[in-house]
C-alpha cells in the first residue's frame, strides 16, 4: 500500500507535467483570444467534465455545497491566476513564465504559516533553495550572462501577480475543506470561478468569434481544459490535503524543466547540455522533499 503522503508526492509529479504544456501551448494562441473569454470557455468545459465524473459516481450530496462563499473565493483566486498567466503570455516567453511561476513555493510556505501554522522545516528550506537554484539555472538555460541580463518585463510582472493567487489558494484548499472529496471540491471551485469569470468578461465572451478562431486555439483549449485544468484541480485538491503547503508548491520547480521538453517537442530547439545541471538539482530538491518530515 502507498502512503498517503507518497500519493501527494506522485499526484503533484502528474501535476507539473501537465501544467507545463498549458505554458508552450498558451503563448502560440495567447494573441489570437482575449484572455478572459478563452479561460471561461476552459472552465466551462472543465466543470463539465468534472461535474459528469461527480455525477457518475454518486461522489456529491447537498452537504458538500454548504458556505459556498468558500468555493466563490478560491474559485476567484484560481480564475485569476489563469487569466494572469494568459495575459502574461502575450509578452513573455514560456521558460521566462515559468520563472516566475518557481517564486510561488516560497510565497506558499509564508501563506502556509499564516493560514495553518505549518512550519518549514529545515530540510524543506534546504530543498527550496536547491530546487530555486536549479530552476534558475533551466530558466536562464545555464548561461550566466543571460542571468545578468534579465530585467523583469510587464509579462512577468503581470504573472507574478497570478502567483501570489496560486501561492494562496494551496494552503486555502486545506484550511476551507471539510471533509469533501478532492472531485466534489474540485467541481464546487470550478464552477464559482466559471460564475466570477462570466461576470467579469461577459463583454468579451459576447465580443469573440469563437466559429472564427484558429484550430492552435482550440487546440490550447481542449489541452488546458481537459489536462491543464480538470485533472490538475482535481490533483492539487489531492496532495494538498496530503501534503504541507510548501512541499506542494516546491513541485512548481520542476516546472521549467517540463517546459523545455515541450519546446523541444514542439520543435523550438534544445537547451545546452550543461542544462542537465539544474534538472538534476530539481531533482536532489524533490528527493529532499520526499522525506517523511512534517506531513
Amino acid at each position: 500500500m502507498i502512503p498517503d503522503a507518497w500519493r501527494g508526492h506522485l499526484a503533484m509529479l502528474l501535476f507539473s507535467a501537465l501544467v507545463a504544456g498549458s505554458y508552450s501551448l498558451g503563448a502560440l494562441s495567447a494573441n489570437l483570444v482575449a484572455p478572459t473569454a478563452f479561460t471561461a470557455a476552459r472552465f466551462l468545459i472543465a466543470a463539465a467534465i468534472i461535474g459528469a465524473a461527480v455525477v457518475a459516481t454518486g461522489s456529491g450530496s447537498r452537504a458538500d455545497f454548504a458556505a459556498p462563499w468558500r468555493y466563490l473565493i478560491l474559485g476567484a483566486l484560481f480564475a485569476s491566476y489563469f487569466v494572469l498567466m494568459f495575459v502574461a503570455l502575450k509578452t513573455a516567453a514560456p521558460v521566462s513564465t515559468a520563472a516566475v511561476f518557481t517564486l510561488t513555493p516560497v510565497m506558499s510556505a509564508v501563506f502556509g504559516w499564516l493560514l495553518l501554522r505549518q512550519v518549514t522545516t529545515g530540510r524543506m528550506a534546504l530543498a527550496l533553495c536547491i530546487g530555486a537554484v536549479g530552476a534558475l539555472w533551466v530558466i536562464f538555460r545555464a548561461d550566466w550572462g543571460a542571468f545578468l541580463r534579465f530585467a523583469i518585463g510587464r509579462g512577468e510582472a503581470v504573472f507574478f501577480v497570478g502567483c501570489i493567487a496560486h501561492a494562496l489558494y494551496t494552503p486555502l484548499v486545506r484550511k476551507l475543506n471539510r471533509g469533501e472529496s478532492p472531485l466534489v471540491f474540485s467541481f464546487g471551485m470550478m464552477l464559482a470561478g466559471l460564475m466570477v469569470l462570466v461576470f467579469w468578461s461577459w463583454g468579451d465572451i459576447r465580443a469573440t468569434d469563437w466559429a472564427s478562431l484558429p484550430g492552435i486555439v482550440w487546440i490550447t483549449l481542449a489541452y488546458t481544459a481537459i489536462f491543464a485544468s480538470a485533472a490538475t484541480f482535481v490533483l492539487l485538491q489531492y496532495a494538498t490535503l496530503r501534503l504541507p503547503s510548501a512541499k506542494v508548491m516546491a513541485y512548481t520547480y520542476l516546472t521549467p524543466s517540463w517546459v523545455i521538453l515541450w519546446e523541444i517537442a514542439l520543435g523550438h530547439g534544445a537547451p545546452r547540455g550543461l542544462v542537465l545541471g539544474g534538472v538534476v538539482m530539481t531533482m536532489l530538491a524533490l528527493l529532499l522533499l520526499l522525506k517523511d518530515e512534517a506531513h
